[in-house]
């Protein structure tokens, strides 16, 4: 499949943000964007000036990336968004909150999405008591998600548990880090994603 393989600080770079792609090292002084704060590449520190359009572009880059996703697939839960109750831009983010490679990250199994996403394709998770192997499953109430026996002592998962006491976890989720699984108590609100998101931009963008 394909994925992107470059450095991810570029990417932070280019958005201006930080997309807290590579865990706690985005904490810290080390950091791409505290380091260069400008945009990767020859011009990157000219003046930039967007039009509508590429400040709506940017904006669903900036998504797109946070959450670790192809353009294909952000544009198929777009639609499906779209096709929901209610508005169009939180159905969005609530869809891309519930999936299981963000809610791993979420409940604190992982420093990042994408350690997530690698977590959940080598099999160390289980989704209601079976081996869940799909990072875009989406969860409901009720859904438990269980760090597999085996998995228990792999370094990443183990080491993302001692600094979940630093992390809060969304009100929507619970984990108990005792018994190595959490639990989805809820659907999550727009009040619950506290990340610099403009989703009415993204929308404004797919209804050209």
């Amino acid at each position: 499949m394909a994925r992107y393989n470059d450095a991810v600080c570029r990417l932070c770079r280019r958005e201006g943000t930080k997309l807290f792609l590579k865990g706690d090292r985005c904490f810290t002084p080390k950091c791409g964007i505290e380091r260069r704060s400008y945009p990767p590449g020859q011009h990157g520190q000219g003046r930039t000036r967007f039009s509508d359009y590429g400040v709506q572009l940017r904006e669903k880059q900036k998504v797109k990336r946070m959450y670790g996703l192809l353009e294909r697939q952000f544009a198929q839960t777009m639609e499906r968004a779209t096709a929901m109750k209610g508005r169009s831009g939180e159905n969005l983010l609530m869809l891309l909150e519930r999936r299981l490679d963000s809610v791993v990250f979420r409940m604190g199994f992982a420093t990042s999405r994408a350690e997530a996403r690698q977590l959940v394709r080598h099999g160390h998770f289980q989704v209601d008591g079976r081996k869940a192997t799909v990072p875009s499953i989406l969860l409901k109430p009720g859904s438990k998600v269980t760090v597999r026996e085996r998995s228990r002592k792999v370094a990443r998962i183990a080491g993302a548990l001692e600094t979940l006491e630093g992390r809060s976890v969304p009100r929507w989720l619970e984990t108990d880090k005792d018994k190595f699984e959490g639990t989805v108590k809820s659907l999550p609100s727009r009040e619950d994603i506290t990340l610099p998101i403009q989703e009415q931009l993204i929308v404004e963008l797919y209804s050209r």
